[in-house]
């Protein structure tokens, strides 16, 4: 035996399963002042946010919710839905993110096959909530989220968020994963070519996505940074940025249901001097096309993840030449990751022609630290 295999097995003392919860434990105690997130009017701290997150784990708890329980949430970019990430796998559970753009039959049908027990809704999506839950032959708990900043639709129970909130305990000592391949999140394919497929995430690839998502050749956040996530949080967890923002310290801008239209997404640039942000091809245009009409500009922001779709060359320049952001293109498959792939533009490729830029910059990338990829044929 090697004397590197005695008395060096993992113990308690040397050795704890990888957790995405450690961002925002670690973040709040080195931070604790800074801001966390913003939304409209409201204005919290990491302290103020990793309380809440508390509370909600306390509070599902105290309903009896634990370890391998399915919580779905169906939720746009606020608040709830970070806490959400958080508070959700503090007891173990596992956060079910829902797409709010399909029918009440697939969200029945998901919510049948994730086993839901509690699913959070904000009150934008009442009808296909009501539609979808009246299909289920054991209808979880409710929970209605009140948007102070988007007044429309109509509750989905008596129970409240904030209320419900307030059932749980600000010092919560929640549960540290026993085994770091323990379920984390479930998200579901679109389910193009049938019922959607359900994808386990696990809190080590969660940790190991952000890591590699974390770093200065891919999103590249940090404390500086103020990010706006409009790619959707159920759109696996938001491209990561959910989980890699809380880690960094970064401020986090929510822009809620009311973020695909230009003019929305300039005055959250310039109000809040948001650095980075991520959304598909066709947000970039319509942002483009605003600022183009109006002569407006986006001083702060210094890039731009775009995916979902490919990128047309025409949107990569108008940003960089005319507005000075950087388009950094990227790829992914919710069965795999997040991010899959990332083109960063290395150095010394500005010494290329402009057409040979361009062959670059439309591609999706490299993949990313931490995932294996191989391109082949049908005869290979």
């Amino acid at each position: 035996m090697s004397i590197y295999e005695q008395g060096l097995s993992p113990t308690e003392v040397n050795h704890v399963p990888l957790t995405p919860l450690s961002f925002i434990e670690r973040t709040a105690a080195v931070y604790p002042d800074y801001p966390s997130v913003i939304h409209g009017d409201i204005r919290r701290t990491w302290r103020e946010t990793y309380r809440r997150c508390r509370r909600l784990a306390s509070a599902l708890a105290g309903r009896g919710i634990g370890k391998g329980d399915t919580v779905a949430a169906m939720l746009p970019n606020i608040p709830a839905m970070l806490e959400a990430h958080f508070g959700v796998p503090m007891i173990g559970a596992v956060l079910n993110t829902l797409n709010v753009r399909l029918d009440a039959d697939a969200i029945a049908y998901m919510l049948r096959h994730g086993e839901a027990k509690v699913l959070i809704v904000d009150r934008e999506f009442h009808q296909v909530i009501g539609d979808a839950v009246a299909k289920l032959e054991t209808p979880p708990l409710l929970i209605d989220v009140d948007d102070p900043e988007y007044g429309e639709g109509e509750p989905v129970s008596e129970l409240d968020y904030e209320a419900f909130l307030a059932e749980g305990d600000p010092e919560f000592q929640w549960q540290w994963p026993d085994n770091e391949w323990n379920a984390i999140s479930l998200n579901y394919t679109s389910g193009t070519t049938g019922d959607p497929k359900g994808v386990v995430y696990s809190h080590r690839s969660t940790v190991l996505h952000v890591y590699a998502a974390a770093l200065p050749d891919t999103f590249g956040v940090s404390v500086r940074d103020v990010v706006m996530p409009i790619v959707p949080m159920f759109h696996v967890n938001g491209w990561g940025l959910v989980y890699v923002v809380p880690m960094a310290g970064g401020k986090l801008v929510l822009p809620g249901p009311k973020m695909g239209d230009g003019e929305t997404i300039c005055d959250l640039i310039n109000t809040e001097n948001v650095t980075l942000s991520a959304a598909v091809p066709t947000v970039w245009l319509a942002l483009i096309n605003y600022l183009e009409q109006t002569g407006k500009s986006i001083d702060s922001l210094e890039r731009v993840t775009v995916g979902g779709a490919a990128c047309p060359i025409s949107i990569m320049k108008a940003m960089k030449e005319k507005f000075g952001v950087e388009v950094r293109h990227a790829w992914g498959m919710t069965e795999t990751s997040p991010l899959g792939t990332y083109n960063t533009f290395k150095p010394g490729m500005d010494e290329l022609s402009e057409e040979e830029q361009d062959a670059i910059r439309v591609k999706q990338g490299r993949p990313i630290f931490g995932i294996d990829l191989c391109i082949t044929d049908e005869e290979n």
